[in-house]
């Protein structure tokens, strides 16, 4: 049992007082030994037990009487919560609330999302609780934002879903810095999550950097997560993988490739409708899933001869999770998708131009180039999709030119260089090489997303058979894609806030390595940040939703929610107009794909830390705590009565009565 007035438990010792008075009372009269009183006592020997068990009767019942009391004025909960009230009244209470697409999900037969169910939870709870400050930090914007009352998470337009994923290390940062710059006394921080792997990030180094942070507060800061971990079983998310225009003897047309995804254990076959929506034009085509993913691949629409750039939209029947069962795209004239290769050694430039030059649709063109250091002012940046780089870091002017083309949208790969030196970029540097006896392979790679994410079938990449013999260090923040037998990285990406930045730890000379003898892995990963390099060229953008620095003030909503703040059409899925260009705005693909962090996980990433934990589900009308201080007051009541009772003198026969 857990009390919001724990400090008023100090009086329970009060229980003893009817005790003490019952002793005192006995002091008061000195014992005389009398002949004729000690003749009544033995004739009063018979009913003595039950006069003694009466008394301790009468003191219980007194005591229960300021014991209840005591406890109705500490203000019990129903629930234990496992002790969220100890301590008191918070100081300061922070909220973080994941607004992510996958916090839509509606529960079995309702119509109450997680993210709904999870706001009205809250409101319950911190208002029963009380504190002298609320503080907001959602997952879009990760910004403090005081509140007037725990109400105002109802009436937020900024509580309200969007279709951007959270990064809950990024959220706790914030409240960590809140508290170090207000000073904050008792702080509660209180989570609203479903747990999704990609929204935690579990892996990645802030979260030992963060238990370290919040250890050093003095004042206490304790953490409870509010958490819907249910998946929607059965539940069908759309997304389209690629769009390309092309003109035939027939005329125009778009070529979609689509892909649907279906969430838990699926038997039974499914009739999905596909509605397609380009240009004000709609229709329509049924498939059937027999298993957990189907995919479509080039389905051809036609358009007009002179439309050579445009919007559209596809969409499914709503179900569990209405927030992935659309999607929006652009289409434009397919540009060339051009690579610039950075080496030291023509060994390994050689595999890199070829990969990055064999183009895997005859609709597009692939051209890759070797340039050397010197002529990177003259290369036409505004034309390149993936820069290859296997040379010492770039310094002054070279870097300044390479973080440009990298804020644009640009793709770039990092490989070491033969002998590293103190160069970084983005945070990363390179450290010494590491010769391995016997080659190595790789222990774990993503395939969820990103470069090494299965095929569209739902095939893995052979990353594990890769042959490793020789790989360099890395030094700084970096998201391991793929990981070596040991815990090095073998490919890793660095957070940046538009386009790519990775590193590969190994080369592709067959002394370093077998990425070029088993080219699979290399091509496809070259394909793919060629691609999404080539989608920020042009008047068209795919974007993702979720960039907070993304700057939406001169956007126009093409289509989209209605409901969508214009500060946030960066954050809601939607197409829309900047000037000359179109941008279609879509969820994060881990967001259809990501899994839900295990008990032991969470647990792991607070261990240290005052940490308490409680499972909702959406839709739950209950509230999660009671305060249960009638029912105290009623056993104080009970017991009055009952020692009113007891007290009673027992009623005497008058005399004469028939024996």
């Amino acid at each position: 049992m857990s009390f919001i007035q724990p400090f008023l438990l100090a009086a329970l010792p009060l229980i003893s007082l009817p005790i003490i008075i019952h002793l005192i009372n006995q002091r008061r009269y000195q014992t005389m030994r009398w002949g004729a009183m000690m003749f009544l006592l033995a004739a009063n020997k018979m009913a003595r037990g039950y006069a003694r068990l009466r008394q301790w009767l009468i003191l219980l019942f007194r005591s229960l009487v300021i014991a209840g009391l005591v406890l109705a004025v500490s203000r019990p909960l129903a629930s234990g919560w496992l002790g969220l009230a100890a301590g008191g009244r918070a100081d300061t209470t922070i909220i973080l609330l994941d607004r992510s697409s996958s916090m839509q999900q509606q529960g079995n037969g309702g119509v109450t999302s997680k993210l709904d169910t999870g706001r009205h939870q809250l409101v319950q709870v911190l208002n029963t609780l009380g504190s002298s400050r609320w503080v907001l930090i959602e997952s879009t914007t990760t910004l403090p934002y005081e509140l007037e009352s725990p109400d105002a998470l109802l009436t937020m337009p900024s509580t309200e879903p969007t279709s951007a994923s959270a990064d809950l290390p990024a959220m706790l940062q914030a409240a960590h810095d809140y508290i170090d710059e207000n000073q904050s006394g008792r702080t509660e921080i209180w989570i609203c999550t479903d747990l999704r792997e990609n929204d935690w990030n579990a892996e990645s180094g802030r979260w030992q950097i963060l238990r370290d942070s919040f250890l050093e507060f003095t004042q206490g800061v304790r953490f409870h997560l509010l958490a819907y971990p249910q998946k929607a079983t059965g539940d069908v998310a759309v997304r389209v993988t690629d769009v390309k225009r092309q003109t035939s003897n027939d005329g125009a047309e778009l070529l979609l490739s689509l892909v649907l995804t279906r969430e838990g254990d699926v038997d039974n076959n499914l009739k999905v409708p596909i509605h397609f929506e380009i240009d004000g034009a709609r229709s329509e085509l049924e498939i059937e899933m027999a298993g957990p993913r189907f995919e479509l691949k080039d389905y051809r629409i036609a358009v007009d001869d002179d439309r050579e750039s445009g919007w559209g939209r596809i969409s499914i029947p709503a179900d569990e999770n209405p927030a992935n069962n659309d999607f929006y795209f652009t289409f434009d004239k397919q540009p060339a998708r051009r690579t610039i290769v950075v080496a030291d050694d023509p060994q390994a430039a050689g595999p890199l131009q070829l990969a990055a030059s064999i183009s895997p649709d005859q609709a597009f063109q692939c051209v890759a180039e070797v340039v050397p250091i010197e002529q990177l002012a003259a290369v036409e940046w505004e034309q390149i999709s993936l820069l290859l780089w296997q040379s010492d870091l770039p310094r002054d002017d070279d870097a300044r030119l390479v973080e440009s083309y990298v804020q644009r949208g640009g793709q770039v790969i990092f490989f070491p260089p033969h002998a590293p030196n103190n160069a970084e970029f983005f945070g990363v540097s390179w450290d010494s090489w590491t010769n391995v006896r016997e080659q190595i392979t790789v222990e774990s790679w993503r395939g969820d997303q990103d470069l090494l994410a299965h095929t569209l079938s739902g095939a893995p990449l052979p990353v594990g058979e890769l042959k490793i013999r020789k790989y360099c260090q890395l030094s700084g923040d970096v998201t391991q894609l793929a990981t070596l037998r040991g815990g090095d990285p073998l490919i890793a990406r660095v957070t940046t806030d538009d386009g790519g930045v990775y590193f590969c730890t190994t080369t592709t000379i067959s002394g370093d390595s077998s990425l070029a003898t088993d080219g699979i892995v290399l091509y496809i990963s070259m394909q793919r940040a060629l691609a999404v390099g080539a989608s920020v060229l042009g008047n068209t953008r795919q974007l993702v939703a979720g960039d907070p620095k993304r700057d939406v003030t001169s956007w126009v909503r093409l289509a989209g929610a209605d409901e969508s703040l214009s500060t946030e059409y960066g954050f809601h899925r939607g197409v829309y107009a900047d000037k000359d260009r179109l941008l279609a705005v879509n969820r994060d693909a881990a967001e259809d794909q990501s899994g839900v962090l295990t008990d032991d996980r969470v647990a792991g990433l607070f261990n240290g830390l005052d940490f308490a934990r409680v499972d909702d589900q959406a839709g739950n009308i209950n509230s999660l705590i009671q305060e249960i201080w009638r029912l105290f007051l009623a056993t104080m009541m009970i017991a009055m009565i009952t020692e009113a009772v007891l007290c009673i003198p027992k009623l005497r026969r008058a005399e004469g009565a028939a024996a």
